[in-house]
């Protein structure tokens, strides 16, 4: 078949619709976005009667997958690697179970381009004791669908695929196979491996203790990983996933003059690697992430060979793998560029022209300006971007704002304002809301709601057109639960309710109410 020109991202949704899955849940985060939204987009996968939703949270959208695989059809979930935290209880549980037919997409952020953090997602599928993928392209991360999948079923288990930013938003040719149709309603073969009761679990435990052998087994032998030789055994080299890539730019002819043990699949190949470190003098580990192969190989392997990689920073420990880093820990002479223009300067990220989250922060910091010891905490999403307009004082997760102010109103600071989205309220924060009632915290909650989820793309709000009923279902004083239009004409009486909820001892919600400006355009045709 001919080659499709597709993100890394969208490879994976295009071999997704091609290896017969039947749905895909999960929740948006840059970079896995795109593999949703393309199916969801995919009049291909319409044709074929493949859902593609978007959940209230990642953990959500595991839980429904699982469901899917329950009756025996392929199910796909993706997320960022901050997800993965939020989907830790499923996540752990389904490799207990022996779920079939899962395949959890993790795109990891390494140098955190949109995210908190560089956490490794391989550290969770290593904890979880599955299988791991990781390609080093976008045909192989096609491929690996399909891999995946078989490897699912027949081993029982749920797969992890795990790849970077660079993988997932860089485009390449993929060729297609041909179209496998969808797994027919099943129902599990032991009904009680999907009841965790104690006297279950422990045996299915040991069950997915016992099929450790199996998954190393494949992954020496599936072709994945693989041993290229070379003629320089004073060096050996281990590359993961896209970190090949970055090795052979070194290398414009593709020879490599080290051995290189090429990881694709986990668990490791123990067998290829103890090759590699047995004739070779030292070892330099490339991996784009933590160094999760490099202490895994210096606590199997070391028995007197140095071991180079980012533990000991010939790569740094932090940021991004790429090709320049790479031939540094070589010793390479490192290409040098023109300089950077004068008239190049960096710019902060900020809020669009006309964005309402603007009017609300306005409003804010004018009442703030009264409260030298008052703090306002802030959430994920684009309203994070008030800190630079001075007017939020934290950002650590989502749903955090609301839980954290909470605290710290319980610890004595006054006021203590939350200021979380409507997509985030909908993804984590409900919750901490109801603890706040509870417990009677003495809270304002500004729940900003632009209609959608902006900062990822745009994706319909979970939350959206609810959120005043839900604020009452959760037991928020109606009286004290006010919507407002966020512009300039009504800045006084944004600062005049604000100034009244603060007053007010207990929990108050204010819901600046109007749309995106960007999605606005795009309902309107400009």
């Amino acid at each position: 078949m001919s080659k499709t020109l597709l993100l890394g991202d969208e490879a994976i949704a295009q071999a997704f619709i091609d290896a017969g899955g039947s749905a895909i849940n999960s929740y948006p985060g840059t970079p896995s976005t795109q593999i949703t939204e393309y199916i969801m987009k995919s009049s291909e996968a319409a044709q074929l009667g493949i859902r593609a939703n978007w959940c209230a949270n990642e953990k959500t959208a595991l839980e429904a997958s699982i469901g899917v695989a329950y009756s025996g059809r392929r199910a796909m979930t993706c997320m960022k690697h901050v997800g993965m935290n939020v989907c830790g209880d499923p996540f752990m549980n389904a490799s207990i179970i022996g779920t079939k037919g899962v395949l959890i997409v993790v795109a990891d952020d390494p140098s955190m381009f949109s995210s908190q953090d560089e956490q490794d997602s391989r550290y969770y599928g290593h904890w979880a004791m599955i299988p791991m993928l990781e390609p080093s392209c976008q045909q192989q991360a096609y491929d690996m669908v399909f891999f995946g999948y078989e490897l699912s079923e027949q081993l029982g288990t749920p797969v992890l695929m795990r790849i970077p930013t660079r993988l997932a938003h860089s485009r390449a040719g993929v060729e297609r196979r041909p179209r496998r149709e969808q797994n027919p309603i099943s129902y599990p073969s032991d009904p009680k491996s999907f009841v965790l009761l104690p006297v279950n679990a422990k045996r299915l435990y040991r069950e997915l203790i016992d099929k450790q052998p199996k998954f190393v087994a494949s992954s020496e032998t599936s072709g994945n990983n693989q041993y290229i030789d070379g003629p320089d055994h004073s060096r050996g080299i281990i590359t993961t996933g896209i970190a090949y890539n970055y090795l052979l730019e070194n290398y414009p002819d593709g020879k490599c003059p080290y051995p290189v043990v090429k990881i694709t699949q986990y668990p490791l190949p123990t067998t290829l690697l103890s090759k590699l470190y047995d004739q070779c003098d030292e070892i330099l580990v490339l991996e784009d992430g933590q160094p999760f192969v490099e202490e895994l190989v210096k606590g199997a392997l070391n028995k007197g060979k140095t071991i180079h990689g980012r533990l000991d920073e010939t790569i740094r420990r932090d940021g991004e793998l790429n090709a320049e880093k790479v031939a540094q820990a070589l010793g390479m002479p490192l290409a040098q560029g023109p300089e950077v223009p004068e008239v190049v300067v960096n710019r902060p990220p900020a809020l669009c022209q006309g964005c309402p989250h603007a009017d609300s922060y306005a409003a804010i910091v004018e009442v703030m300006k009264d409260y030298e010891h008052g703090r306002v905490f802030g959430d994920i999403g684009c309203y994070t971007l008030g800190y630079n307009m001075g007017a939020i004082n934290t950002t650590v997760c989502m749903g955090a704002s609301i839980t954290m102010a909470k605290g710290a109103s319980e610890s004595g600071i006054f006021p203590a304002l939350a200021v979380i989205g409507d997509g985030t309220f909908g993804h984590s924060g409900m919750t901490g809301l109801l603890d706040c009632v509870n417990e009677q915290a003495n809270v304002v909650v500004l729940i900003l709601d632009n209609n959608i989820t902006a900062m990822t793309g745009g994706q319909h709000s979970s939350a959206n057109q609810k959120i005043r009923n839900i604020c009452i279902g959760l037991g928020v004083e109606p009286e004290h639960i006010h919507t407002i239009e966020p512009l300039k004409k009504d800045h006084e009486e944004f600062v005049r309710i604000l100034r009244q909820e603060i007053a007010y001892n207990g929990v108050s919600v204010i819901i600046p109410q109007r749309t995106c400006l960007v999605e606005l355009k795009k309902h309107l045709g400009k």
